[in-house]
């Protein structure tokens, strides 16, 4: 027990300090890259202040990454220490050496997708809040709920709210649409309540349309006036709808089984979302098969030789499985393999061939 709490808190040091080297280089350049998109006279404060929120979403992207890493440093550091040779010369297998690390890798796992997971996604939703309020102003807004689907459009008018029961896949043709538009420092002016709505050429097209004039009649209800179709300007497209949405990875993992029930709920498909929820349902066992991998390549005495060939190996063998787990997801995305063979066929591959090398290489 003591080895064992040795080597986790070994490995726990390793993983903190290759995270942190990660953290403070991505800062610094996001945080150039920050200075040159936003507006000059915002500042540096400005420019940190976003790059504080953006890391953390590229950092907990390539975790898996950063856990190679910190098992290639652990082992490279005991085997020069020949702290592997003793280890080995007490009778403990390679196996059973690797329990420790491989525990430590699966609670890792379990805290990034339990605590940073939704630390990620509300620094996600922040920095896009901030960054479309320092470059570009207010954009427009879609949510999904329970109640329906909420829109909201922008013009030289004023604001627009827009709820439907139910939309078709890309939100251009609503359901059951009411339609609220806002004066400047005016509130309510007019609302629509039409049976359907379909977005074509810069315009809603209303079709059984009831209109309330509320900023005009002394009595909206009595004045309101009936329409078979009727017209509506918009800024919106098919293209500005779906990015509205955002990213799944925008939306905490406690929040998103709901999440992805209203999405069905409101006529749109939450493939995408699945496809997140399993991939980090996936990830503990992901950061077990890394850990794994790296120690497959460098569990070895130094004076073999070849170390630095060793750890080449390791660092494309955690590559291949990265973007094989992204190859997978968009193929997940797009229904060409199902959900779940898309989230866990590459955390199963990792493991799979990381305990086949280590039996091959190792006397266990």
């Amino acid at each position: 027990m003591t080895l064992s709490l040795y080597i986790a808190r070994r490995f726990a040091t390793m993983f903190l300090g290759v995270f942190a080297v990660f953290f403070g280089i991505m800062f610094m350049v996001d945080m150039v890259e920050q200075v040159r998109r936003i507006d000059s006279g915002r500042g540096l404060g400005a420019a940190a202040w976003l790059a504080a929120l953006n890391v953390p979403a590229g950092l907990y992207h390539i975790l898996p990454l950063v856990v190679v890493l910190a098992t290639v440093a652990l082992f490279l550091a005991l085997a020069r220490s020949s702290e592997l040779v003793v280890i080995r010369a007490a009778g403990r297998s390679a196996l059973r050496t690797l329990v420790a690390p491989v525990v430590t890798a699966l609670l890792i796992g379990a805290l990034a997708v339990a605590v940073m997971n939704p630390i990620v996604a509300a620094t996600s939703k922040q920095y896009e809040a901030q960054s479309s309020r320092y470059k570009l102003g207010e954009q427009n807004v879609l949510s999904i709920s329970r109640e329906g689907l909420w829109l909201r459009q922008g013009g030289p008018e004023g604001q627009s709210v827009i709820r439907a029961n139910r939309a078709n896949l890309d939100g251009t043709e609503l359901y059951g649409a009411t339609f609220l538009s806002f004066a400047p420092e005016a509130g309510p002016t007019v609302r629509l309540e039409a049976e359907s709505a379909v977005l074509a050429d810069g315009a809603w097209t209303l079709r059984n349309v009831k209109e309330w004039r509320l900023g005009e009649a002394e009595n909206p209800e009595r004045d309101a006036q009936l329409h078979d179709t009727l017209t509506v300007p918009s800024d919106l497209t098919a293209d500005r709808i779906r990015d509205s949405f955002g990213t799944p990875s925008s939306i905490p993992i406690w929040d998103l089984p709901a999440f992805i029930g209203g999405l069905e709920a409101a006529g749109f498909s939450a493939r995408k979302h699945a496809v997140w929820l399993q991939m980090e349902l996936a990830l503990p066992l992901l950061l077990a098969g890394m850990v794994l991998l790296g120690a497959g390549f460098t569990m070895r005495h130094a004076r073999f030789g070849r170390t630095g060939l060793m750890v080449l190996f390791a660092m494309g063998a955690g590559f291949a499985i990265f973007f094989l787990r992204n190859f997978a997801q968009v193929l997940g995305e797009n229904g060409q393999i199902p959900v779940a063979l898309a989230a866990w066929s590459p955390p199963a591959a990792a493991v799979l061939f990381s305990l086949g090398l280590l039996l091959h290489l190792e006397d266990g």
